[in-house]
């Protein structure tokens, strides 16, 4: 693992993802070409991609198609739902079913898989057989909120491995201590994530935030970490993230991460939802870029969580049409003449957040 995390802007996960992997280098990666691969999206419903819970398909088949263009194999895409939910009709509504006969790879959904138990840190799971025998796992996590993490991604979506018995004591046992747990005992070669629309608040989306990025790395806990102050949290507030770097089993600094940006954000206006739209009243845009316009969405929900949105008594402003003007408050180098800013193309959440806690105090 290294410290590299590539990023990309657009709308198109198939060219998207295939950059990244380039990027990556990640048939050099994997190495020998008859490795056991398995892919591990994010199905933790039957959902469509665009409402924000659930990775793009392109996504998945331009792994496939990178894989099987570099003389892999050996490939199987493995998911399981969360409890209540059936993997198959996941697979049935996102055309997997046709993909995996297209292009003659495995599809496991793991509730139906083998288990073998194993223990990290006091903490005993059953972990199917499809992840526990692979040679190389690619992660294709989707970045967005959660009701009791506050933020799901690289870390968390490993729990897809898991029996439905060990995905409810994991509940039991808190989450935060057992997710670390997994992620000192499956270590994925290489995560790619779908940040491309995810929810703002909940893993089974309706709240999708339009960020038009995707990102790569080979350290998931890092990518994790830096994730986080995407969404405007720190380390500590990611109660797995803080458990990763008391244990010491992954690097949790974001300051660390190596940020490679392999293009640059365009303006893609979007049409926010739910709980999105209304936070987007509290912001002016003018030919705003999509990666942008999600971080100040993500601090203003922040704000609001800790009950300081009401002292904002200001829109803020945000996109290219602000450049050479001097707003009051706004946000993103395009906004640089603001009495009240902060620099980025685009910021950081955390770094909105801590903007607008100055202004309203």
């Amino acid at each position: 693992m290294d410290n590299k995390i590539y990023m990309i802007y657009g709308r198109d996960p198939s060219s998207m993802t295939r950059s990244l992997l380039e990027a990556e280098d990640a048939a050099s990666l994997i190495g020998d070409r008859s490795s056991r691969i398995v892919i591990k999206p994010n199905f933790v419903i039957a959902g469509d991609p665009d409402d924000g819970a659930t990775t793009h398909t392109g996504i998945t088949i331009a792994v496939i198609e990178y894989l099987q263009d570099n003389g892999f194999e050996n490939i199987t895409v493995a998911e399981g739902s969360w409890v209540g939910s059936r993997t198959e009709d996941a697979f049935r509504l996102l055309d997997y079913y046709s993909l995996a006969e297209k292009y003659n790879i495995s599809l496991v959904d793991t509730k139906k898989d083998r288990f073998r138990k194993v223990e990290s840190h006091g903490i005993t799971m059953e972990i199917c057989e499809t992840a526990l025998s692979a040679d190389f796992i690619i992660n294709l996590p989707v970045l967005k909120g959660h009701c009791q993490t506050l933020m799901t991604h690289a870390m968390k979506n490993l729990k897809g491995f898991l029996s439905d018995r060990s995905k409810r004591d994991f509940h039991r046992y808190g989450l935060m201590r057992p997710i670390a747990a997994i992620n000192d005992v499956v270590k994925p070669g290489l995560t790619i994530s779908d940040s491309l629309c995810g929810d703002l608040d909940f893993e089974e989306g309706g709240n999708p935030v339009q960020m038009d990025r995707m990102m790569a790395s080979t350290d998931p806990i890092l990518l994790d970490a830096y994730s986080a102050s995407l969404m405007g949290f720190s380390v500590d507030d990611i109660g797995y993230l803080k458990v990763a770097k008391e244990w010491g089993i992954g690097d949790t600094d974001a300051s660390h991460a190596e940020i490679i940006e392999l293009n640059k954000p365009v303006v893609a206006p979007s049409k926010p939802k739910g709980q999105a739209q209304r936070l987007s009243r509290y912001t002016d845009a003018d030919d705003a870029c999509s990666a942008c316009f999600a971080s100040l969405i993500h601090a203003l929900k922040r704000l609001d969580e800790e009950g300081s949105l009401h002292l904002l008594d200001k829109k803020v402003s945000i996109g290219q049409g602000y450049r050479g003007r001097n707003p009051e408050i706004g946000v993103g180098s395009c906004c640089s003449g603001a009495a009240h800013t902060v620099k980025g193309c685009p910021p950081k959440a955390d770094d909105i957040l801590d903007m607008l806690h100055d202004y309203i105090s």
